[in-house]
């Protein structure tokens, strides 16, 4: 029987997303907010679609995140109580209380459903996480089947995973390891290809 995951996808309410990003947006609000939901869209519209995915669940307390997940068949759960990605991953996860639960980041616009598999397949049942681009951060953490997630992000959330006792998979999956923080990050998830949801929120940026 195939390793099915549950994913959970973090996402902060578009007020106080990608504040890094501002200068992509000139600035602008709207702007700033609408291109923080498309990089979540996109995420999630790939996650969807990956085979050995078997659903996916933002953790958010914004209600237009929630709205526009929910016209992709995704649910969303609120954040706790207790502030902090951490908690809100350790909150989602015993929710779910799934066999097998991961923790996939919000901000990776170009990412391939074929490269998430690739991954998923590459953990093998063990507890596992991607580092980012720089090696330094995670973008996708696994559980066991059966075991904690027991995140650990932050500042080097990729060693402290690593020391936890995680496996790193470090495979070719440029669209798995391309979060998205700064203009420059921007600009080389753009090379990998955005998604549609991004690609239409930066106009000038893709015609």
């Amino acid at each position: 029987m195939r390793d099915e995951v549950d994913l959970l996808v973090p996402v902060k309410t578009l007020d106080r997303a990608k504040t890094r990003l501002t200068s992509a947006t000139g600035g602008d609000p709207v702007r700033h907010a609408a291109l923080a939901l498309a990089l979540a869209l996109d995420t999630v519209s790939a996650a969807v679609a990956t085979p050995g995915v078997r659903r996916v669940v933002t953790i958010t307390s914004d209600p237009a995140v929630a709205a526009e997940v929910a016209a992709l068949g995704v649910e969303s759960i609120p954040e706790p109580a207790e502030s902090g990605l951490n908690a809100a991953l350790r909150h989602g996860a015993r929710t779910l209380r799934s066999t097998r639960v991961g923790a996939l980041q919000a901000d990776l616009p170009a990412l391939r459903s074929s490269e998430l598999q690739a991954a998923l397949e590459a953990a093998s049942g063990r507890r596992a996480f991607v580092p980012d681009r720089q090696g330094t951060g995670t973008t996708l953490l696994l559980a066991a089947p059966g075991g904690e997630l027991d995140p650990r992000f932050g500042v080097g959330s990729a060693g402290h995973h690593r020391v936890s006792g995680a496996v790193a998979l470090t495979g070719p999956w440029p669209s798995l390891r391309c979060d998205v923080d700064t203009e420059e990050d921007l600009r080389l998830a753009l090379g990998l290809g955005l998604g549609a949801h991004t690609a239409n929120a930066l106009p000038a940026w893709t015609t």
